[in-house]
């Protein structure tokens, strides 16, 4: 792995700084904490569990070159770890390139004189649909044919366009329906388009994500310009930054904090050990992993601005508080941004601005996923069984894999399916577990110094010893913390508020959920149980870290470190940086 990657973040909610889909019912999100003192608890988390973890995962696949699976060789008593994130992240590659599919079907629809979701009178319009929300019409008598109470029970055209077109919603998970199509063909392209993409390794990738993960910085500076000089911008700003201090009381605010910043930095789908291990040995993680931290979380609070500047002319087109048309999860992208560009002058050029920059940034997050788990999987061929295009052809079979299992979710009852995968199978809680036993292994089994000494050997000197306390006492207490709310203030799911889901449904979620959680503890209680002698003289052998060749040249013969100062330095030049940027 000779070229130099620092890996960017995996994935994240298309909402921005703000509650993650994973808590969102539905597509509306009623109970979600203002963001203003959403940004208090995000920051905290970041600072001690975040951050700690991000760095932790790059610089443990740098110093052992190897994937997911096989960066544990560092403890091998907890390689269910490797086999955990891999569960994680294939889960996570199945449903996330849905959000990408769709996107690209509201692209395509964009390119017309008006937007197919603006008007009422289409083939999957009702006739509750009607076009004119503002409440103080109502309120003026200027809607002749509709009092208040018949205008609340109307539907937008918008939302019919969501549910009736795009997803053709049927009654519920037990009424799969037919085949979008339409929808199929744009998954179809999703996937060919990742595909030729990730194929060939990140020496293409990284040439493909210059241009994927700049552009939509351009087009997030495009549309804050045109949000802020929309009437009504300046108050879903203020809304977007003032605290409701109230709120800090409430445990469900730190829980979405938590499940947003580890989902954001795909922390524990294994996709960043799998890049960092394609990093130069004596590559400068430690700078790179705080850089693309704040790269992260900045992009995150900027693209905040744009969302809210864009809601708040919304709010006052309506008439109505700026909480009542901000969405969580989907329904941020797909029914209150494309409501608001429908009210702007020429529409089809903000709506589709925004869905290629959501098309971009959901592909960065997908090469992201699917490198992690390629990478984990061919490390765990034996070098005997190397065969020609054997990459290729991995990657084809995983892409193919996923599209047919993604295929359940482009049915009528597909939205339901991509719910069970969203709220279980890479949900806070699988991660939090992930991050708090990774937190164990490293700083408590191999010895939190000792990582320390293993990181200053790569990068010539130690890090702040910050880092060491986070993962040896603040970001397991964290991440336990966190877990446990999660598990104490569990909700059943249900979609929009209305459909609960049957018991075999909650079963399936459970299951996905088990099926990552359940490979740390099973893998090493079959390791001690299967190893020989005394469980003193078990433990001592599985937690034997297995090393590689590299480590012979690279490692220090003493203890001392200080005298690696003069490892030659990666120049900018040998870099390839991946960066994703999450809004």
């Amino acid at each position: 792995r000779a070229l130099g990657v620092i890996p960017g973040d995996g994935g994240g909610s298309p909402e921005g700084l703000g509650p993650s889909p994973h808590t969102a019912q539905g597509t509306c999100c009623p109970t979600c904490p203002p963001p203003g003192v959403f940004l208090i608890p995000y920051v905290l988390i970041a600072l001690v569990g975040g951050i700690p973890i991000f760095f932790l995962e790059i610089s443990l696949g740098q110093f052992m070159k190897a994937g997911s699976i096989n960066v544990w060789n560092i403890c091998p008593l907890f390689k269910g770890l490797g086999y955990a994130s891999m569960v994680i992240v294939f889960y996570c590659n199945t449903y996330y390139i849905m959000v990408l599919a769709w996107g690209f079907y509201y692209l395509v629809k964009s390119f017309t004189t008006t937007l197919p979701w603006a008007t009422c009178g289409h083939t999957w319009n009702t006739p509750d649909c009607v076009e004119i929300f503002r409440h103080e019409d109502c309120a003026n008598g200027s809607l002749a044919n509709l009092t208040c109470d018949q205008l609340a029970e109307r539907r937008s055209p918008v939302i019919e366009f969501w549910e009736n077109k795009v997803l053709r919603l049927s009654g519920g998970l037990e009424v799969p329906g037919a085949l979008n199509w339409e929808v199929t063909l744009c998954l179809l392209a999703c996937w060919v388009l990742v595909y030729f993409c990730v194929w060939k390794g990140v020496k293409s990738t990284g040439k493909i994500v210059y241009f994927t993960a700049t552009f939509p910085y351009v087009v997030l500076v495009v549309l804050l310009v045109r949000g802020v000089l929309l009437p009504g911008a300046l108050d879903g700003i203020i809304y977007y930054l003032k605290p409701d201090w109230s709120k800090l009381r409430s445990p469900q605010v730190w829980i979405d904090a938590g499940t947003q910043i580890f989902f954001s930095y795909a922390i524990g789908l294994g996709a960043l050990t799998a890049l960092g291990s394609y990093n130069r040995f004596n590559n400068n993680c430690y700078k790179d992993a705080i850089i693309l931290a704040l790269i992260n979380s900045g992009t995150s609070f900027f693209a905040g601005f744009v969302v809210f500047s864009i809601l708040g002319f919304m709010a006052t087109e309506q008439g109505v508080h700026i909480s009542k048309v901000a969405e969580s999860g989907p329904g941020l992208a797909f029914i209150a941004y494309p409501r608001a560009v429908t009210l702007m002058p020429v529409a089809p050029l903000w709506a589709a601005l925004f869905f290629f920059m959501l098309l971009l940034l959901g592909l960065d997050s997908q090469f992201v996923g699917v490198e992690g788990f390629i990478t984990g999987l061919l490390d765990l061929l034996p070098a005997s069984y190397y065969f020609r295009f054997q990459r290729e052809i991995s990657v084809a079979l995983c892409c193919a894999l996923c599209f047919v299992i993604d295929l359940s979710m482009v049915t009528d009852g597909g939205m339901y399916v991509f719910q069970l995968f969203d709220y279980y199978s890479a949900s806070g809680t699988t991660l939090l577990w992930q991050a708090f036993w990774e937190c164990v292994a490293v700083a408590w089994v191999y010895g939190a110094d000792r990582f320390m000494d293993d990181i200053a050997c790569m990068i010539g000197y130690r890090p702040c010893p910050w880092m060491k306390w986070c993962w040896s006492f603040f970001t397991p207490l964290v991440c336990m913390g966190i877990f446990i709310f999660n598990i104490v203030y569990y909700k059943p799911l249900v979609y929009n508020k209305t459909y609960v889901y049957p018991w075999w449904g909650e079963a399936m979620g459970w299951a996905f959920a088990l099926s990552s959680m359940l490979c740390v503890p099973l893998h090493l209680l079959g390791c001690l149980l299967r190893a020989k002698g005394t469980m003193a003289e078990r433990w001592q052998h599985l937690t034997q870290p297995v090393w590689g060749l590299h480590h012979l040249e690279y490692r220090a013969q003493d203890a001392d470190v200080r005298g690696l100062t003069t490892l030659t330095p990666v120049s900018e030049s040998s870099k390839v940086v991946v960066v994703e940027s999450v809004m």
